[in-house]
């Protein structure tokens, strides 16, 4: 197949999941998205290699799981890609596409080392965005582009001074969490962020359509992970690294919209848009393309499981996961609390409304049966009606483990990691860790002191 020449507007959100009224949440305030839904493919069964930030962005522009590209814990962190990785933006450049982004990016320390073009990451809120994107796509040559939007809004501190929260019933409040006036008023900040955001892809979509470019151009929405809540976002459930993602064909292809069911993993994207436009995907890409699938469907899924990973969050907290359509299967591979909460979370209403209760050890092993317990709250690692299904599942989950080169360090070397990295950010942003450390105690977490980053020496500054 011939390249197509087509382009790519690709926007991504921090922290969504799948808060939006095209998946069920109607009390979200997303009528741009829930429209590009209606017109696209909403895929409704898509995770994320990983819940947190840098390792999931990193697998979504690399195609590749984060022990592989080397991106195994937050940008900001110092973790950075390895040398031989290469990027969607690079893979389009070397085949003639013009690659260009706007705003949030969090992969790299470096921008250079994304692989654009052209970049402009000096800020990330929507407005500003989708100002220069608009701009950009007016004033552009004729070459083919992938133009990348990232916007903010929907990460901690929501843009409160930019919305009037609408108040969240009860009915709207998610079953992992609990229903508390805090919960609901937090959910609504939340729900305020997406609405602004939802207006400025409204905007950018408006300038495609009005330029003509909707007919030769894909557009891709998606986010990185679950939202900043307990139970979501740092976990491998699938409020954590399940995914917003919605593709919108070229008007030109006159293809019908549809609901996309099948499994689809992060390191999927790359080789999927790849194909799409008719272009060879790299051998060193650990993703599926599900192209052929979304252009021409047959009954056979193309892919019968997904694999998530963490390792590195605010702490060291190594959990791998596997997913099929039936089950969900978790090894814990520390000792650690229920819910390690990241610091965005812990320090928020909702985390405040859960704390002292998420204490108590985490199993070593999690089987949730999805199809009785779709919210992943009943373990029964050790029912012995489910031992079949746990030794298959744990079979394939070291076996694709052992094939993508995992690797995870002990408890001392995984901790001191931790240490140096977390500390050195800690430093620069004038962070107590001693202080916040100290914080967390009080909500119960025992076990993170485990691995708690070391206090910078006396007389540092």
């Amino acid at each position: 197949m011939a390249p197509t020449r087509e382009n790519i507007v690709l926007i991504h959100w921090h922290d969504l999941g799948r808060h939006l009224g095209a998946y069920g949440h109607t009390a979200v305030r997303s009528p741009n998205l829930d429209q590009l839904a209606a017109e696209g493919f909403l895929f409704t069964d898509a995770h994320a290699t990983a819940p947190l930030c840098s390792p999931s962005r990193g697998s979504l522009f690399t195609g590749r799981y984060p022990h592989s590209n080397g991106l195994v814990g937050l940008a900001h962190h110092g973790w950075e890609y390895r040398p031989d990785v290469r990027t969607l933006p690079s893979l389009l450049s070397e085949s003639g596409w013009y690659t260009v982004l706007y705003g949030m990016q969090h992969e790299t320390s470096h921008p250079p080392r994304l692989g654009f073009d052209e970049y402009d990451v000096s800020n990330a809120f929507c407005e500003y965005v989708t100002a220069q994107a608009k701009t950009w796509l007016r004033e552009r040559d004729e070459r083919p582009f992938l133009l990348t939007a990232g916007f903010f809004e929907t990460h901690r501190p929501y843009p409160a001074d930019r919305y009037t929260p609408t108040p969240v019933t009860g009915a709207d409040v998610p079953s992992y969490l609990p229903d508390t006036p805090a919960v609901r008023a937090d959910l609504a900040e939340f729900y305020g962020s997406i609405e602004v955001a939802d207006a400025a892809v409204g905007d950018l979509l408006e300038t495609l359509s009005d330029t003509g470019l909707d007919e030769n151009t894909w557009v891709v929405f998606l986010t990185d992970h679950g939202p900043a809540f307990p139970r979501a976002k740092s976990t491998l459930y699938a409020p954590g690294t399940g995914i917003s993602l919605i593709i919108r064909p070229p008007r030109g292809r006159k293809l019908p919209p549809r609901t996309y069911d099948d499994l689809f993993s992060g390191v999927d994207l790359v080789p999927t848009l790849l194909a799409l436009l008719g272009l060879d995907v790299p051998d060193d890409i650990e993703g599926i393309s599900h192209a052929a699938q979304l252009l021409a469907p047959v009954d056979e899924p193309v892919r019968d499981e997904v694999y998530a990973t963490k390792t590195y969050h605010d702490s060291f907290d190594p959990i791998r996961s596997i997913r099929t359509k039936d089950y969900s299967y978790i090894e814990n591979y520390a000792p650690r609390p229920e819910l390690d909460l990241p610091w965005d979370i812990a320090d928020s209403p909702s985390g405040q409304a859960v704390a002292g209760s998420t204490g108590q050890p985490r199993a070593s092993r999690e089987l949730y049966d999805l199809r009785s317990d779709p919210a992943e709250l009943v373990n029964v690692a050790d029912d012995p009606r489910y031992d079949a299904v746990g030794e298959n599942l744990a079979l394939r989950l070291n076996e694709w483990r052992r094939a993508t080169g995992d690797v995870i360090p002990s408890e001392f070397v995984g901790t001191r990691t931790s240490e140096q990295h977390t500390t050195a950010y800690a430093r620069a942003h004038g962070i107590n860790l001693v202080s916040r450390f100290a914080k967390a105690d009080e909500r119960g977490y025992d076990a993170a002191a485990q691995a708690r980053p070391a206090a910078p020496p006396r007389g540092d500054a």
